[in-house]
């Protein structure tokens, strides 16, 4: 590990809260994953799963009632919130009605995950962009991937100089985005990411490699914006005095880092066997290899 990685770990360290007797739960990260429709269960859930096992206390998915049924299924450890609706639903209430209702969530949350088994039906399309306006009323720090960045390819207006935002494209997504935004380059690194941020006034982009695991990392940076914003509160004795932009930047380099470490573990297991869930198993593996907890969690 060089030196510059110790230090980017040495720093993340300080925005991650112990586990004092003075918290009560849900103080210690209330993250919330929005997606998840009738073709599409297992994304919402490796999302929410990646947050929880990170260790956010309360992990929350509001999808479609079909979906919800299907993660319900899955897991008893999530809570699971059948409030979306597709066009094709027995019930399609518009967008202005499905909308407040997770805008009236905000309040209590700390974070919002939005794309994961999203889709591209017109009525959830509508819905999560009256939900990514009401998010930067409310100042919560959002996470957007796969169909929610469809969604910003369309309307970059929803997302553009919002700085508690984080956008994490494949190559594909990438350069769809770049292109929407007039912020093309043959360089698809630093360079390239600096344009495309630049273009979209100052949002956060991750721009993930060939092997996309798109879903650990939108949970795991997900619950790392969460500990930030506990963070900021000063709810423990805090280390430091880093700035938001800075501990933005930390909480999607730290999901990255965990995201690579839960793949390299779970290659070793499975080899090309290698599922998503495997990675989820290795969520809190990857933690306590490159973070680890704190001496005053520790019994």
């Amino acid at each position: 590990m060089s030196p510059a990685t110790k230090e980017l770990f040495t720093k993340l360290r300080m925005i991650v809260p112990p586990m004092l007797e003075k918290f009560h739960k849900g103080q210690l990260g209330r993250v919330a994953v929005i997606g998840g429709s009738e073709n599409y269960t297992g994304a919402p859930y490796f999302s929410a799963m990646a947050s929880a096992r990170l260790g956010c206390d309360l992990s929350h998915v509001m999808c479609t009632p079909p979906a919800a049924n299907v993660i319900k299924s899955y897991t008893p450890n999530l809570m699971v919130h059948p409030i979306l609706r597709e066009t094709t639903s027995p019930d399609p209430l518009p967008a202005s009605a499905i909308a407040p209702r997770i805008a009236s969530m905000m309040s209590n949350l700390h974070a919002i995950v939005i794309g994961p088994g999203l889709g591209r039906d017109e009525l959830m399309q509508d819905t999560v962009a009256e939900v990514i306006q009401d998010a930067r009323r409310q100042n919560v720090p959002l996470v957007l991937d796969a169909d929610a960045l469809w969604l910003v390819q369309r309307r970059p207006e929803l997302v553009k100089g919002y700085k508690e935002c984080v956008l994490t494209p494949n190559v594909v997504e990438f350069a769809r985005l770049a292109k929407a935004v007039g912020a093309e380059s043959e360089d698809v690194g630093r360079e390239g990411c600096e344009k495309l941020a630049n273009a979209l006034g100052g949002v956060l982009i991750v721009r993930k490699g060939a092997v996309d695991w798109g879903d650990t990392l939108t949970g795991s940076i997900g619950t790392l914006l969460a500990w930030r914003s506990v963070y900021h509160d000063r709810a423990w004795d805090t280390e430091g005095d880093l700035s938001r932009e800075e501990t933005l930047m930390l909480a999607a380099w730290g999901g990255s880092a965990i995201t690579r470490e839960c793949s390299r573990l779970a290659f070793i297991d499975q080899g090309r066997a290698l599922q998503a869930s495997d990675l989820t198993d290795k969520v809190a593996i990857a933690f306590e290899t490159l973070i680890g907890e704190k001496e005053e969690s520790k019994l």
